[in-house]
């Protein structure tokens, strides 16, 4: 935070300082983009792998926008290999209370 008060500032920044800016930020920035791509690759994998389709189809998603507007279109217009649920149906019927015992006959 002091390095980004110290750029904003009036008076030129030193060489030094800006290379010092510029190594944070390379180390920062790959961790940000690799964070980001699981973040949507993850869910595509488990969405992937209900629909029927093989998890690995997300690693399309590694192509920036158009990977993943692709891998929309395939889920969106591909048939699903799922099994459907069955109907839910009525559960059967309880069996009738027992009967009271007979008195004895004579």
């Amino acid at each position: 935070m002091h390095m980004l008060a110290m750029l904003l500032q009036d008076n030129q920044p030193s060489p030094e300082m800006i290379q010092k800016i510029m190594v944070a930020m390379m180390a920062i920035i790959p961790i940000i983009i690799i964070i980001s791509i699981a973040v949507v690759m993850i869910p595509c994998w488990f969405i992937l792998k209900k629909a029927g389709f093989s998890p690995w189809l997300c690693l399309l998603c590694l192509i920036p926008s158009l990977g993943t507007l692709v891998l929309l279109y395939v889920l969106a217009f591909a048939e699903w290999k799922v099994v459907p649920a069955p109907m839910a149906a009525y559960p059967p019927p309880y069996p009738p209370p027992p009967q009271p015992p007979y008195p004895p006959q004579a």
